[in-house]
């Protein structure tokens, strides 16, 4: 999986990627090897990513109610059709027992840590997270491959992880811990994404919290069009060109790990607005958030039908990107 990482970019391609793209979308959910994607342009996303927020609390279903075992069932049918799989966790706040997002306490990462109130209790969390991804298997008993993108957009405060809820030392010390226990339980088949959001104005400021190249495979960059068009190129070209920089002298493959514009209302966005910048960058791959099924709008990818979808097709047609098809035929 690394080196199609790395030689995406040298082939002058990127992989195109989609949240929960199998589990449900728009009008459905849970039916058999159906993808919006799919249904628009014939074949699959390239990269499929996955949440494992709640495995911690041994529940059966994540926090977007997708069950445990149908991420696994989904992760191996992408692996099989030649696609990659990355996983990010919204893990619940340890202390406080709510969600990933309540920051109402900034003691949490330290709680966390050796010495801390909540240390044991996370160390049985991030044993359920290795267990889990270990059970990925396929039917002759291949562990595989997942991109494990924990800790992201710290950069931001929205998170018990991010920014102003603690310090340098303690997020790097919080990565440590995470990459430690999980190698601990042989969990030899992960790579490991790096991933800010759009707040680093400079490679100093990305840098800030690295956890280091030697626990480090990709770097990335959550963005999100809120603004003009003319403003999320800019913010794609700033961040971009920070990445690049660092992916050359790091010797990191990097990718836009989430982007998209929330219900897509420019027609023409994919080939007009995300194109034209990241096909200048040296990137692995671009990921687009979920289409949720029961929250009207709340939607990154077209589906049949949606504005945006003649386009998506211009899109997918284009030479640098790259898609897998049913039978596992790229």
């Amino acid at each position: 999986m690394l080196k199609t990482l790395e030689n995406m970019p040298r082939d002058g391609k990127f992989m195109f990627g989609h949240h929960d793209d199998t589990m449900y979308g728009i009008g459905w959910v849970g039916d058999e090897g159906r993808s919006d994607i799919k249904s628009v342009c014939g074949e699959y996303p390239a990269v499929m990513s996955f949440d494992l927020g709640d495995i911690e609390l041994g529940h059966d279903v994540n926090l977007d109610s997708v069950p445990f075992d149908k991420i696994r069932r989904e992760a191996v049918a992408q692996y099989r059709r030649g696609g990659m799989v990355t996983m990010s966790w919204h893990a619940n706040n340890p202390l406080t027992g709510k969600n990933a997002w309540d920051v109402s306490d900034s003691s949490v990462v330290r709680s966390v840590l050796p010495g801390g109130a909540n240390h044991e209790k996370f160390l049985g969390w991030l044993d359920r997270v290795a267990d889990y991804l270990n059970s990925i298997k396929t039917a002759d008993g291949v562990k595989v491959p997942v991109l494990f993108r924990p800790w992201h957009e710290h950069t931001g405060s929205w998170f018990w992880w991010g920014q102003a809820l603690c310090s340098t030392e303690e997020y790097k010390a919080l990565w440590q811990l995470t990459y430690d226990r999980l190698a601990a339980k042989g969990t030899d088949q992960l790579l490991w994404a790096y991933s800010p959001g759009i707040e680093p104005k400079d490679t100093a400021e990305y840098l800030e919290r690295y956890p280091g190249d030697s626990k480090i495979d990709l770097i990335g960059a959550d963005a999100y069009q809120y603004g003009t068009n003319a403003e999320y190129m800019a913010t794609l070209d700033r961040i971009l060109g920070i990445m690049e920089q660092v992916s050359r002298e790091h010797g990191k493959a990097m990718a836009l790990t989430e982007a998209g514009h929330e219900s897509i209302p420019d027609s023409t966005w994919w080939t007009q607005t995300l194109l034209p910048v990241i096909a200048k960058y040296p990137i692995s791959y671009v990921l687009v958030w979920r289409n949720a099924h029961n929250k009207p709008g709340h939607y990154f990818a077209p589906y049949p039908g949606e504005p945006s979808a003649k386009d998506f097709v211009k899109f997918h047609a284009d030479r640098r990107t790259v898609f897998v098809k049913a039978g596992g035929e790229k």
